[in-house]
């Protein structure tokens, strides 16, 4: 078996870690990662509780497939209630960090209550302890992170932490490991600041067992070259996630100016291309690709600002490589706020890793707060004398900082979409589902993909369905609800294996099972992965619904629903939802009010878990 057998528990209130075993039948019924943590999250608290309150319970957790031979198997999760949404939060990170907690011996890592002053998690292999961290509060993830290694003398330690963001609350902060890569949606960073948590900070030796080791390494030179010959994961690591900015634009669904457009001219000096090409001063963005543990993809890309540029011409300490434009931060520093400066995108982007925000959240934040700007709601007396104006690069870089430090209007900005939208009189203009906001994809272009967004457990969400195919084939609601249901629970068991979402350009369920059986053993059947994930999809529903979500949060922004898209393949149709949406009930086995029937419950041995 690949699960060490073993969590650990912080206890942040009494200050005291300790070890103990692994819940086996859980692991048997829920795999691991976002399975496994999401079970032992409904065990240890109220879905009722205030996701900021010492009540509610962190957890990070690995997968069984985590630290293995198989490629990309640095994945693990952060599970908590997410306090931007109120709902169940499963925020993904890639990395080496996840790599590293299992190497130390550890499925999960529990943290509960709350600590009276700032602390990090020390964690080396058997021993780990809660170290005072008052000289780290305030400061940033890079700091941090720099700061742990030398002070422990290990250059090969694996940091996760939060930045000021964090601390202060912004409802989209983030947790940060090995510098660009993050658990980066729904608040996850929130949580781990009101728990005067800084930063956990792993070394591992263990290593990780297996059920089979030799038929685990047969399956894995098949499974590489799968990888290796696929179309998709050339595409990857030759261009990037950023290729869909061409490919949305084009097609007419990439989310512009706060989804009031859905082409973006000014795609063509942020794509790939741009990332590649020279500028007027001989300075190319794109230095190169980079994997995440284990990955033979290395989606990932490496870039720099032009030192001459003005956001960063006079600031030495940015005058380094670090993480480049992926497609969501293309969007969401780009498009929806109508911006085409691909240093002033890049320099946003550093932002957000440094002090630890989600950037679709900021971005659809920041396009909401120009929309409301434009519109007069807004003055310069709000935004700190900013023009808040679509496409004014300056403002994003400046709010991009002032949120990350919590300082001038950037406390608003830390608000959401949602909040910020509300207390300005106009909720309407908030492009989020569950109070969690949209990522780069107009939902009446890809009818499919806003059928996603609005039953996603946590809020709008890219990553946890797949009907991208359908929607390119057809920009009709018909035939979107199965396709939706299905790729929803193979995600969820995906997520709960310790590997990436991506390797399905070449995997195909078999590929997982044959992976998993090696692993953990031979009764884990293409059938019962299924279950699984259609076990953990059901589950994450009853938190939200105990937490006090219905049906009729399942919805998406008036804009979406009621405004004809103006251009693109889907010129003229407004999102096909009220119709798809009865249709994925009932495929799910949910009544008119999108809640688990008592047969649904106890097909997936769930009744016990039917009231709060």
């Amino acid at each position: 078996m690949t699960w060490h057998g073993r969590i650990l528990k912080a206890d942040l209130t009494a200050g005291t870690v300790e070890a103990e075993n692994l819940n086996e039948e859980w692991a048997q019924a829920y795999l691991g990662a976002r399975g496994l943590a999401t079970r032992y999250l409904t065990d240890l608290m109220n879905p009722k509780a205030d996701a900021m309150s010492p009540e509610n319970v962190l957890i990070f957790a690995t997968g069984p497939m985590t630290g293995t031979l198989a490629s990309t198997s640095g994945r693990y999760c952060v599970v908590t209630k997410g306090p931007l949404t109120n709902a169940i939060a499963c925020s993904n990170s890639g990395g080496k960090f996840g790599a590293e907690l299992k190497y130390a011996g550890y499925d999960l890592l529990i943290c509960t209550g709350q600590s009276n002053t700032p602390v990090y998690l020390l964690i080396e292999d058997d021993k780990a302890e809660l170290v005072p961290a008052d000289d780290l509060w305030g400061t940033t993830v890079w700091h941090t992170e720099e700061t742990l290694k030398e002070r422990h003398q290990d250059p090969q330690m694996k940091v996760a932490s939060i930045g000021v963001a964090g601390e202060q609350g912004v409802m989209y902060a983030c947790v940060v490991n090995d510098l660009h890569r993050a658990a980066g949606r729904s608040g996850v960073g929130a949580v781990m600041g009101s728990k005067m948590l800084k930063a956990v900070a792993v070394r591992g030796t263990v290593g990780v067992p297996c059920h089979n080791p030799a038929r685990a390494l047969e399956v894995t030179r098949e499974t590489h070259e799968l990888l290796a010959n696929s179309d998709g994961r050339k595409g990857l690591t030759e261009s990037g996630t950023n290729a869909m900015i061409d490919s949305m634009h084009a097609f007419g669904g990439l989310p512009t100016n706060n989804f009031l457009k859905t082409t973006f001219e000014g795609s063509k000096n942020i794509n790939p291309k741009a990332m590649k090409t020279p500028n007027s001063n001989g300075h190319t963005n794109l230095i190169t690709n980079k994997a995440c543990f284990g990955c033979t993809i290395a989606c990932g890309r490496i870039a720099h600002i032009d030192k001459q540029h003005w956001s960063i011409r006079d600031r030495e300490q940015y005058h380094h490589a670090s993480g480049g434009l992926e497609y969501e931060t293309a969007f969401a520093f780009g498009p929806v706020v109508g911006v085409d400066d691909i240093d002033a995108l890049t320099f946003a982007g550093y932002l957000m890793n440094e002090h630890g925000m989600d950037p679709i959240s900021f971005g659809v934040t920041l396009a909401a707060a120009m929309e409301l700007y434009e519109l007069g709601i807004l003055t310069l007396e709000h935004t700190d004398g900013v023009p808040l104006n679509f496409g004014n690069a300056e403002a994003l870089t400046i709010m991009s900082e002032k949120t990350g430090k919590q300082e001038g209007f950037g406390k608003e900005l830390g608000l959401g979409a949602k909040r910020l939208c509300e207390k300005y009189g106009r909720p309407e203009l908030a492009m989020v589902v569950k109070g969690q906001e949209f990522a780069g994809y107009d939902s009446r272009a890809l009818q499919g993909m806003g059928l996603g967004y609005a039953t996603s457990n946590r809020g709008a969400c890219h990553l946890k369905h797949d009907v991208f195919a359908q929607d390119m084939d057809d920009q009709t609601g018909n035939g979107k609800a199965q396709p939706c249901k299905d790729s929803q629970d193979q995600i969820a068991m995906i997520d709960s294996t310790g590997l990436c979402l991506f390797t399905t350009s070449a995997w195909d369920t078999g590929a997982f099972q044959r992976q998993i059986a090696a692993a953990c053993g031979d009764d884990w059947t293409e059938e019962r992965l299924l279950e699984t994930g259609e076990r953990i999809w059901n589950l994450e529903r009853l938190f939200n619904l105990h937490a006090g979500l219905t049906g009729a949060d399942d919805t998406l922004p008036p804009r979406l629903l009621e405004t004809p898209a103006p251009e693109g393949v889907a010129k003229g149709k407004v999102s096909a939802l009220k119709t798809m949406l009865p249709e994925y009930y009932g495929l799910r086995g949910w009544t008119p009010e999108g809640v688990p029937t008592a047969d649904t419950l106890n097909r997936l041995s769930l009744s016990a878990h039917a009231t709060a």
